[in-house]
């Protein structure tokens, strides 16, 4: 049975994903078999796994599936058995080990989730048995105290599962000293012995002005430190997990195409566009709400969504539907993708009441193209060709709906005989299912030369196996991997 070693934070957006996917590319390159794991996970970038024992795929968090990448392995539904999907600000949908299993309002959830811890268990012995290490990531704080009685997603799990738990702060925002030592504080006993040490992150400047903070934090908790890990800018080569990391993104340089992206509420699967920003003369531009769409912007990207219907009413509340019609009639090009490519045709319908009212809406008009929401989810990875290009695309559907009309008789690719997506007339707005679009390169090479942009040829996958590379060595400089791996057990 593999060992394991579980990282948590002193708070959400810490920094805990890239630094497992960091420690996991780090054992990989020691030779060891590595996994990732993260027992509940709450987000609207999910990713496409397999199914142990099933020919079906389902869904993990994106940030999973890139921490598989840094193991080197293909992702499976066990690297996070529990998924939730925010549709409200009261209520998600439930993923368990990559099916869904409906929605459930926050409340009731909480009441429940306590019985989620066997299948959570289950699918962490499974990983368990294929490799030498596992490295598990907890979700948001085990400070939560309030939420501590049914807890699957930190001091819950690992104190049922054994497993030793290093804490992890971050300095960026300042206060980290006191998130370590009034985590040590207000953690009963019990869980207080699973800290086996800590580690500071995103320091910026000189590491040795925190060596009295280390002798601090040593004074109020008796914790070891494993290290200060500097400000890692490779980050940003890689897809980020959560849309509050959307707001700070900017660009330094001046760029040929200026892309701009409209951050609906429900925002999903956002590392779509992460191909496109990783371009030296493309600015993605995420665009938050109460501002206008930039009128200097070449292309319009309307995102994901994990509810359409309740997204399209938000965008028009923000006055971006009249912002895309003004872009439309100056020449601009607008691409849909999944939430998308539906809220530009004619309508949504959805007759079952998938997303909250039965009901149909109108939709923005910009595509001769109609939706109808179906019960069955698509959940598939794709190999196609670009109808435009002639070129290869891989990706994967993830959604729900049946979308269908006169524009769908221009595809934006065919999967063997099955035309998918839709293009209108003139070529300037097209719609798509299919994640991953951009990361195909020769299809984003193509894309991009007609706004007179040159890619260079370069492969997106490369770039973020080079990122994790670089991180992995970075984390070997600064922190004491070998204790690390030593408290794991």
């Amino acid at each position: 049975m593999a060992r394991a070693i579980m990282l948590q934070g002193t708070g959400s957006d810490v920094g805990k994903s890239v630094l497992v996917a960091g420690l996991c590319r780090m054992a990989k390159r020691r030779g060891l078999s590595v996994r990732p794991f993260k027992p509940q996970n709450m987000s609207n970038n999910a990713a496409i796994a397999a199914i142990p024992g099933s020919s079906e795929m389902g869904e993990i968090g994106r940030a999973q599936w890139l921490q598989a990448l840094a193991c080197g392995v293909a992702p499976t539904v066990d690297m996070n058995p529990v998924l939730i999907k925010p549709e409200s600000d009261m209520g998600a949908q439930l993923v368990v080990q990559g099916r869904s299993r409906g929605s459930a309002r926050a409340r009731d959830y909480q009441r429940s989730k306590g019985a989620l811890m066997a299948p959570v268990l289950e699918s962490f012995e499974r990983l368990r048995k294929e490799a030498d290490l596992v490295i598990v990531e907890g979700a948001g704080s085990p400070a939560e105290i309030n939420l501590r009685a049914r807890d699957i997603a930190n001091m819950g799990f690992a104190t049922e599962a054994d497993v030793p738990v290093v804490l992890v702060g971050d300095i960026d925002r300042g206060g980290v000293i006191a998130a370590l030592a009034g985590t040590h504080l207000i953690l009963d006993e019990a869980d207080r012995r699973m800290i086996v040490g800590y580690i500071v992150n995103k320091f910026r400047g000189d590491l040795s002005l925190f060596d009295d903070g280390i002798a601090a934090i040593h004074d109020f908790t008796g914790w070891p430190s494993f290290g200060v890990v500097p400000w890692l800018s490779e980050a940003h080569r890689l897809p980020p997990e959560d849309s509050v990391a959307l707001a700070r993104r900017t660009s330094v340089l001046p760029a040929k195409l200026r892309v701009a992206v409209p951050m609906l509420s429900r925002i999903a699967n956002f590392d779509d566009l992460d191909p496109l920003s990783a371009e030296p003369e493309v600015e993605v531009v995420f665009v938050p709400p109460g501002e206008r769409l930039p009128r200097d912007a070449g292309l319009i990207v309307l995102p994901g969504s994990k509810s359409t219907i309740g997204d399209l009413a938000f965008l028009r509340r923000q006055g971006w539907d009249e912002d895309l019609k003004a872009h439309r009639e100056r020449g601009g090009y607008i691409v849909g993708l999944c939430g998308g490519y539906q809220m530009l045709g004619r309508s949504v319908e959805d007759p079952e009441g998938f997303e909250g009212a039965a009901g149909r809406v109108e939709g923005l008009g910009l595509l001769d193209v109609e939706t109808v929401m179906q019960h069955q989810k698509a959940l598939r990875e794709v190999e196609a060709v670009s109808a435009r290009y002639r070129v290869p695309v891989t990706g994967y559907e993830i959604h729900i709906g049946r979308t269908e009309g006169e524009d769908c008789a221009r595809p934006v690719a065919m999967i063997g005989d099955r035309a998918e997506g839709a293009t209108s007339g003139d070529g300037r707005v097209s719609g798509t299912y299919l994640h991953g679009l951009f990361g195909s390169d020769a299809f984003r090479a193509r894309f991009l030369s007609e706004f007179g942009i040159e890619t260079g040829g370069g492969s997106y996958r490369a770039q973020v196996e080079t990122a994790l590379d670089d991180i992995a060595l970075k984390l070997e400089r600064h922190l004491d991997c070998d204790a690390l791996l030593a408290a794991a057990r």
